[in-house]
């Protein structure tokens, strides 16, 4: 389903599963190396062993707003990998016309967690798009 110059932006809680579910999609895209947080070193490249896009994964957690953002040259690399940005919302809007942005929830009494995925611009448009996922186009 995904495919080279998608931009995810994922949002959630500390512990609410961002890096969990970049660990999946690396493992789906058949990426190099182990997929850990890049907390510290911001962003990590993850090629891939199958042909396939190689795997971006940005934390923006620690940037100071979109200057910063500007300076890791994202734009650079979008539209050849599959881009994952940890807390990228109000930052990486410019990367891409077309995202999924997903938001995970965590219940804290049954620590189960929901994602809401939320497809935006043309890419994503048709609403058999987000089907596989239950998510909904806007």
């Amino acid at each position: 389903m995904l495919r080279a110059g998608d931009l995810l932006v994922l949002t959630g809680t500390l512990g609410a599963g961002k890096t969990t579910l970049t660990q999946g999609l690396g493992e789906a895209l058949g990426v190099r190396g182990a997929v850990t947080s890049p907390t510290f070193v911001i962003a990590r490249v993850h090629p891939s062993t199958v042909g396939g896009p190689p795997l971006v994964h940005v934390d923006a957690y620690r940037l100071g707003g979109a200057l910063e953002l500007d300076d890791l040259d994202l734009d650079a690399s979008v539209e050849e990998s599959v881009t994952v940005v940890e807390w990228g919302h109000g930052l990486v809007e410019g990367l891409a016309a077309d995202r999924l942005e997903v938001v995970l929830d965590v219940d804290p009494a049954t620590e189960e967690r929901t994602a809401t995925v939320t497809g935006v611009g043309g890419r994503w448009a048709a609403p058999e798009a987000l089907d596989p996922l239950g998510g909904t186009p806007c």
